[in-house]
C-alpha cells in the first residue's frame, strides 16, 4: 500500500505545526482577552440541523451519510452548529453571549491552492435577545486588529462597509426589489471589469442610467471622513440610508476609541458579503502588500441567527478567520517564523549513561517550574549529540559530565551566541522562564 494524503487535507511538519499552533492559540489568547467564552460544537450533526440554512453549492459541499436510520453530516461551517446552540440552550445563557469557536469544518469542494476539504475556522460572535448594541461591531474590529497585530502579520487593513446603505440607495433609485441580486454582483465587482458588472445589471432588467448611478456610488473613495461627507452630500430621504450612515459613523468614532489607528479601517461601499444573511456592518481584512491572497478574515452584522430553529429574535456580529487557508498562504510567501523542529526551550545531555539520572531528576525539576525539556537518552558519540541538537534548533544545551555531577552546576550553552555559563538548578530555571 502506497502512503498518501487526501486531497484538500493539510498535514504539516513538526516546525511548521509549531507556528500553526502558536496562531492558533494567539487568537484564542485574544478572544477571550475581549470576553468571549469558548464553545465546542460536535463535528457530526443532524442532517437536517445542517441543512437547514444551505442551499446551492453549499449543500452539494456538505459530507453527508448514513449510519442505520439516522441521516448525519459533518459541519460546513461554524455558524449553523450556533444558531442551534442558542436555539436549543437560550433559556440557560446570559445575554449578550459572546463565544468563540476554533475547530476543524468540512466542506467537499474541489481542492485547489488556498481551498481545503478540511479547514480551521476561528470564529467569534456577539449575540443578543431582540437587540444588539451597535459599539459591538466596533469591538470586532479592535478584535482583529489585535490579532493580526500581536502575530506580527503584514500590514493590513479593515475594510468596512454597512448593507443598510447600499440597500436604502436602492430603494432611492426604486429599484429594491433587485436588491439580493444586486448585492451578489456588487460583491464581485473588483474581480470582473466594470462594463462587465453594468452588462450583468442590465440581464436584470434595471435602466442604465440608475446602473450607472449605482456603479458611481459604490465608486466613492478617499478617506473615511470624505467619504462619509459625500454620503451625507446626497441628501438622501430614506429611513434605511440614514441608519446605515449613522450605524457607520458610530463603528468608526467607536473603533478608535478603543484605540484602533485610523490606517487600518478603510471605509469601502464595494464591500456587501454577497450573502442575504447580513443585515448591517460588514468587514473584508485584507494585505496591503498581498491582495492576491484574497479577504483573510471576514463577517459582519445579521438580524437574527436562530429563525430557522425558533421564532425568537436574536440579532448579533461576528468574523470568522480561515486559519488553515491563512497559514498555507503565508508559509508559501515565506511570511512565517518556521525554524524550530521542537517546542523545548533547552534539551538536557550526558557526557556519559552514567549521568542519565542526574539528567532526569533536573528535566523532572524544571518541567515542574513550567520550562518544556527534553533529555536525549541516545548512546552515542558526543558529537553526534550536538549534532541533533543543532538539528532541531532548540535555544539553549543543558551538558552534564562528571563534574556537573559531583557540583550541582550545570553547563548551559546558548545555542545562538555560542556563550557557555554554569548555573545551579534554581539559576536555570530563573534563567530559561
Amino acid at each position: 500500500m502506497t502512503a498518501r494524503t487526501l486531497q484538500g487535507f493539510m498535514e504539516l511538519l513538526p516546525q511548521e505545526q509549531i507556528v500553526f499552533n502558536h496562531m492558533k492559540s494567539v487568537i484564542a489568547h485574544t478572544y477571550e482577552l475581549f470576553g468571549f467564552a469558548p464553545l465546542d460544537t460536535p463535528v457530526l450533526e443532524l442532517a437536517e440541523v445542517l441543512l437547514s440554512k444551505s442551499g446551492g453549492d453549499t449543500e452539494k459541499q456538505i459530507y453527508e451519510f448514513k449510519k442505520g436510520d439516522t441521516n448525519l453530516a459533518m459541519r460546513f461551517d461554524l455558524t449553523v452548529p450556533l444558531a442551534k446552540y442558542v436555539a436549543l440552550y437560550n433559556n440557560d445563557l446570559t445575554f449578550p453571549f459572546k463565544r468563540y469557536q476554533i475547530g476543524k469544518v468540512y466542506r467537499g469542494e474541489r481542492p485547489q491552492k488556498g481551498r481545503f476539504r478540511e479547514f480551521y475556522q476561528c470564529d467569534i460572535d456577539i449575540i443578543d435577545r431582540d437587540e444588539l448594541n451597535i459599539v459591538y461591531d466596533a469591538e470586532v474590529l479592535a478584535v482583529i486588529y489585535t490579532i493580526f497585530t500581536k502575530l506580527e502579520l503584514p500590514s493590513f487593513k479593515i475594510y468596512i462597509n454597512n448593507r443598510k446603505l447600499l440597500g436604502g440607495f436602492l430603494e432611492y433609485l426604486e429599484i429594491a426589489d433587485k436588491t439580493v441580486d444586486v448585492l451578489r454582483l456588487v460583491d464581485k465587482i473588483k474581480k470582473i471589469p466594470e462594463e462587465a458588472f453594468l452588462g450583468e445589471l442590465g440581464d436584470l432588467g434595471l435602466p442604465a442610467e440608475k446602473n450607472r448611478r449605482l456603479l458611481d456610488f459604490i465608486k466613492i473613495n478617499g478617506s473615511n471622513n470624505e467619504i462619509i461627507a459625500k454620503l451625507e452630500d446626497f441628501k438622501i430621504e430614506n429611513d434605511n440610508f440614514a441608519t446605515g450612515l449613522a450605524e457607520l459613523k458610530t463603528v468608526i468614532a467607536q473603533a478608535q476609541n478603543l484605540g484602533m489607528p485610523a490606517q487600518n479601517i478603510q471605509i469601502d461601499l464595494s464591500i456587501t458579503r454577497g450573502l442575504d444573511y447580513y443585515t448591517g456592518t460588514v468587514y473584508e481584512t485584507f494585505f496591503d502588500d498581498y491582495p492576491q491572497f484574497g479577504s483573510v478574515c471576514s463577517g459582519g452584522r445579521y438580524d437574527n441567527l436562530s429563525s430557522v430553529f425558533m421564532d425568537k429574535k436574536f440579532p448579533g456580529v461576528g468574523i470568522s478567520i480561515g486559519l488553515t487557508r491563512l497559514f498555507d498562504q503565508l508559509r508559501d510567501n515565506n511570511l512565517l517564523p518556521i525554524k524550530a523542529l521542537t517546542p523545548n526551550k533547552a534539551l538536557i545531555i550526558t557526557q556519559d549513561a552514567a549521568f542519565n539520572d542526574e539528567a532526569v531528576k533536573l528535566a523532572g525539576e524544571m518541567r515542574l517550574a513550567g520550562i518544556p525539556v527534553d533529555v536525549m537518552y541516545r548512546q552515542c558519540k558526543f558529537k553526534k549529540k550536538m549534532e541533533y541538537a543543532n538539528k532541531i534548533g532548540v535555544p539553549y544545551l543543558i551538558i552534564i559530565g562528571e563534574e556537573e555531577a559531583q557540583s550541582k552546576l550545570y553547563s548551559l550553552k546558548n545555542m545562538a551566541d555560542g556563550e557557555q555559563c554554569k548555573l545551579n538548578s534554581a539559576a536555570l530555571i530563573e534563567k530559561l522562564k
